[in-house]
């Protein structure tokens, strides 16, 4: 069984031997090998060789007629090749010999073509390389000429465009190094000329002002009632230039590839902004910082800047308030700020912007208003005032033309006239008062009509009688009321200047310069008026004059109201028109005037009375025998001379300093009477003081003063005449039997009075019995007397207890 199986397994090899190609054997040859059969297989692989051995021979055999026939034709073949073989070598000698120039051309040709090859390849590197090197070179001459824009453009289109075609070569990587130092160079370049350009426009910006001020107030002087376009200074090529950098993107590209700023010098224009600063370095700048994707951060930088200038153009100096230079200095400077944010507004775009503008004008109109009512404060003349608020207004109306919004500028011009008005009128206080000083207080005399048409042109006089009147002749007030009467008009003329063109209505004119003129009458004038009537040493004469002087002043206030009209063309009677206070403001005046009148009046009177010495116990005299008081004498003269002068005075004045006088005269006299000090009166005393009150009632009957109706200056002796009656005739039984009657005689005698009298003309009596009453014995007349002084000292006693019960 095992043999069998063995035998399959040898004759499975065989066939697998058989099969199988050579390379793949030794697997085969190893599974015999490693077997226990070896020899039995040698024995089988012999017997199969010769198996096969015998097969080939009985093959050869069959085919080894044809076999010898085909090397028979081989043999003829070869020979036949031979010849061939002969024929080919000398075909080829000769082909090689014919071939040698052949392959010499080709050979040539062959060259040629790689040469051109060479060549082509070159040119197409060379194609790509040289705008390269073409490109760099400009890059090179643009950033030394400066031209830094097109240099970064060039920079650009070389990094992006040509050095990626070239490939990769030494000097393409050199120069892709130096791109981003160029870039920076360039970047860093631009921002040094824009500090320069904040710098430049720093230091011109007060010319800038000055010349925009200028233009606004040629323009406003042209064509007053033209409204004044935005941006008039930028003028036309202003707008050139802004259509120019407007067109490109982001914020445009430059005018020319000098730069943006540089202007069409043939244009005929009013010099502006872009003729006084070059504002390329800006638009260069923005285009840079744009390109280089930093357009932000130049806006930043640029607007921060510009809000540090700002602050230091809006901070006045400590000073400026000294001399209106320096508020034009400090007005050219803002304006030449804002002229300079205004053209880069519009022509730059998105630079800045509207709102970055209004926010800056928002801080400088709130620290202008500051500043300008700080310093303001401190100015006392009006002349400065005047022209500083014609600064403003033109410095307003030049920023207004640029569409600054500028009415607080205007309010603050009517908060700084109320300051106006006050120093108005301190100046005119003390020219008030250097007229009043001046004034000689008497009237005008007036020899030629020249003369007199003189001070009627400067004063509305109005009395045809004086005009009737022939030279030489006296106008009826003093130097006062005509230099007063032009100096109202001045101050008119004064508030009527610092109202124009605050654009304020006529009515609104009207109603300031009237409420000005009134706080003038009713304030400075009535003060200063005040002051020459309340002075030291002012004589009569000067008062009388005063008064004289304000009524003709009061009559003339008509013609002011009608002045005002004239001058602001608004009707006197319009309703809600402020009226002037100037009637009450000198009749005010006139009041205190006389006032004046009758207090010096009387303390001259009370120096003649106090000379007045009466002998109180003088023995009685005859009444022939007594003369009037020499003091008394003398006040009556000077009385008379005093009067005289009131001739001028209203009639009403006259009369009651006259009759004030005479009161006071008669109340003094009365006083003296009845003076404590004096304790004892003598019945002569009584009759010199009777005679001396005659005097007086006969000053009063002569009229020192006209129109006094009968014997009505009499009244204001009527109390002591009355009562020197009473003891001089002894009427005691009429006056008590009378008292409290209407038709009673010694009406105006008050009990208090003759009681203290009788008991001072009673007291010495009293003495005298006590004296006697060692006599034990008196004169029956004495004593009678004594009695009936008694009864009456009671009875009057009596009256007083019942009045006041």
């Amino acid at each position: 069984m095992a043999s069998v199986e063995t035998a399959a397994e040898h004759e499975r090899i065989l066939r697998e031997i058989e099969s199988t190609d050579t390379n793949c054997i030794g697997p085969t040859l190893r599974s015999v090998y490693d077997g226990q059969e070896h020899g039995l297989f040698m024995e089988k692989l012999d017997a199969r060789i010769r198996n096969h051995d015998r097969e080939i021979e009985k093959m050869c055999n069959h085919h080894f007629q044809g076999f010898v026939d085909s090397i028979t034709e081989l043999l003829k073949v070869r020979g036949e090749a031979q010849k061939l073989k002969s024929q080919v070598i000398e075909t080829n000698v000769r082909l090689q010999e014919d071939g040698k120039s052949l392959v010499g051309s080709m050979e040539e040709l062959m060259k040629c073509r790689v040469q051109q090859r060479n060549i082509a390849t070159t040119v197409d590197k060379l194609t790509h390389c040289l705008p390269v090197l073409e490109m760099y070179s400009r890059l090179q001459e643009q950033m030394r000429a400066k031209r830094y824009y097109p240099a970064l453009r060039t920079l650009e289109q070389l990094e992006h465009t040509c050095l990626p075609r070239a490939g990769r070569y030494r000097f393409c990587t050199i120069m892709s190094e130096n791109i981003p130092k160029l870039r920076t160079q360039i970047r860093d370049t631009a921002m040094t000329q824009l500090r320069d350009f904040l710098e430049s426009i720093r230091k011109h910006s007060d010319k800038i002002g000055e010349t925009a001020i200028k233009q606004a107030q040629l323009q406003r002087s042209l064509d007053s009632g033209v409204t004044l376009q935005p941006r008039a200074l930028i003028g036309r090529r202003g707008r050139k230039e802004a259509a120019g950098t407007e067109s490109g993107g982001h914020g445009g590209s430059p005018i020319s590839e000098q730069d943006s700023g540089v202007l069409d010098e043939e244009a005929e224009e009013v010099p502006g902004a872009q003729d006084l600063v070059d504002f390329s370095p800006v638009y260069r700048c923005l285009h840079i910082y744009s390109v280089l994707g930093l357009r932000d951060v130049f806006e930043n930088y640029y607007r921060k800047q510009r809000r540090k200038q700002a602050r230091l153009v809006l901070q006045p100096h400590s000073n400026m308030h000294e001399t209106l230079e320096g508020y034009r200095r400090y007005f050219n400077q803002i304006v030449g700020f804002f002229v300079v944010e205004d053209h880069v507004l519009h022509t730059t775009q998105g630079l800045v912007n509207r709102a970055y503008v209004e926010e800056l004008w928002e801080l400088a109109l709130s620290k202008i208003v500051a500043a300008l009512r700080t310093h303001s404060s401190y100015c006392d003349d009006p002349d400065l005032v005047l022209d500083l608020k014609n600064l403003i207004v033109l410095f307003a109306d030049t920023l207004q033309g640029y569409g600054f919004p500028v009415s607080q500028l205007f309010d603050m011009l009517l908060e700084i006239r109320e300051q106006y008005g006050e120093i108005l009128l301190k100046r005119w206080n003390v020219t008030f008062r250097q007229i009043l000083d001046q004034d000689n207080f008497s009237p005008i005399p007036v020899s030629t009509e020249q003369e007199y048409r003189q001070y009627t042109s400067q004063f509305p006089l109005q009395d045809p009688e004086l005009e009737k009147l022939p030279f030489p002749k006296k106008l009826p007030f003093s130097e006062f009321v005509p230099k007063a009467y032009c100096q109202i008009k001045e101050f008119i003329y004064a508030c009527l200047k610092y109202s124009e063109d605050l654009h304020l209505s006529s009515t609104e004119i009207d109603d300031m310069i009237r409420k000005s003129t009134n706080l003038l009458l009713t304030r400075t004038l009535s003060n200063c008026l005040q002051y020459a009537i309340k002075k030291k040493n002012v004589g009569l004469a000067e008062l009388v004059q005063v008064i004289i002087n304000t009524t003709h002043l009061e009559q003339s206030c008509h013609f002011l109201e009608e002045f005002i009209s004239n001058i602001t063309n608004v009707p006197p009677d319009t309703a809600n028109a402020t009226k002037l206070y100037g009637t009450s403001t000198f009749k005010d005046a006139r009041h205190a005037a006389e006032a004046e009148i009758y207090t010096s009046l009387n303390a001259k009177i009370d120096q003649f009375l106090q000379l007045a010495d009466y002998e109180w116990m003088s023995p009685a005299q005859a009444s022939g025998n007594l003369a009037t008081s020499d003091y008394l004498v003398d006040l009556i003269t000077f009385l008379k001379s005093t009067f005289s002068v009131f001739t001028n005075l209203p009639g009403k004045v006259a009369q009651t300093a006259c009759m004030s006088a005479c009161k006071h005269i008669a109340t003094s006299l009365m006083q003296l009477l009845l003076d404590p000090e004096v304790r004892q009166i003598s019945i002569g005393a009584l009759h010199q003081l009777n005679v001396d009150l005659k005097e007086c009632e006969s000053f009063a009957r002569a009229g020192p003063v006209a129109g006094f109706q009968g014997d009505t200056l009499l009244l204001a002796f009527s109390d002591l005449r009355q009562l020197l009656n009473l003891f001089t005739q002894w009427d005691w039984s009429t006056y008590l039997a009378d008292y409290g009657k209407p038709t009673c005689k010694y009406l105006r005698v008050n009990p208090h009075t003759a009681l203290a009298l009788l008991e001072k003309l009673f007291k010495p009596m009293k003495e005298t019995s006590r004296k006697n009453v060692v006599l034990a014995q008196f004169k029956k007349a004495d004593r009678d007397r004594q009695k009936l002084i008694d009864a009456v000292i009671k009875q009057l006693r009596n009256l007083i207890a019942q009045h006041h019960a």
